[in-house]
């Protein structure tokens, strides 16, 4: 028999340029299953990434369904763009099919800063997540509802250089902390001044190294805390 709502266990899959990881998720987005991470594979092409995918979850609980986050432009469970992997491996990969091929079960998959921002939003008013990474992410979310996804990662900050190479890791490691701490200083500007959020929450695996002070509605937050995500994503309407 399958199980009801109550009992409703998600596996959660946040693939990103550095790493993939995965954890089992109650209907409430606790952990049922330790948080666990592999290598994202190079190349990441299609075929090796799903080896990444089946040989972390070798020794995982049973679970129902699944939710993935991508990073790059998802639609309808189709890759458009994979800006931190490869878009050439990826333009028009059915990515949805090919998971739900491989681990016999219903997937949603979306955006991954579009999964990171359902797990932390209060749910109140409009709210604004950005991932601070290989590359930068985002996502817009009003009212705990996610909004359509925006590649503000791809859009010109300066004459010649996107978010993406404005502040991406390779400007950090090239540049150093200091430098990219003030070209983030600018770049949170610009959003304040855009987005007119609510609250903004900065996630990632450089969003530690922020090092001035931030505003009283600006939260730092972790993968963990994105990754719970994965069980809000089958509350949202209209995603298949």
């Amino acid at each position: 028999m399958e199980n009801t709502s109550q009992e409703m266990k998600i596996l959660s899959i946040d693939i990103g340029g550095t790493n993939v990881k995965a954890t089992v998720l109650d209907q409430n987005g606790e952990l049922l299953q330790e948080y666990k991470k592999v290598k994202t594979p190079d190349p990441a092409n299609p075929e090796k990434l799903l080896e990444a995918i089946n040989t972390l979850l070798k020794g995982f609980i049973s679970y129902d369904k699944v939710s993935v986050g991508f990073p790059g432009y998802v639609k309808e469970g189709v890759i458009f763009t994979a800006p931190n992997l490869d878009t050439n491996l990826w333009k028009n990969v059915d990515l949805r099919k090919l998971i739900s091929d491989s681990l016999k079960k219903p997937v949603r998959l979306v955006n991954d800063s579009d999964m990171q921002g359902l797990g932390v939003v209060s749910g109140k008013g409009l709210e604004m997540v950005i991932t601070l990474g290989t590359g930068f992410g985002s996502a817009l979310l009003l009212n705990g509802h996610l909004l359509p996804h925006l590649e503000i990662a791809q859009h010109p900050f300066t004459k010649n250089k996107t978010y993406d190479t404005y502040i991406g890791d390779e400007v950090l490691n090239d540049k150093g902390l200091v430098r990219w701490n003030k070209r983030m200083e600018r770049v949170l500007k610009v959003l304040k001044r855009v987005f007119n959020y609510d609250r903004l929450y900065i996630g990632g695996g450089n969003a530690d190294k922020l090092n001035f002070k931030l505003d009283d509605n600006i939260k730092i937050i972790s993968n963990k805390d994105g990754i719970k995500g994965g069980s809000r994503l089958w509350l949202e309407d209209g995603l298949k």
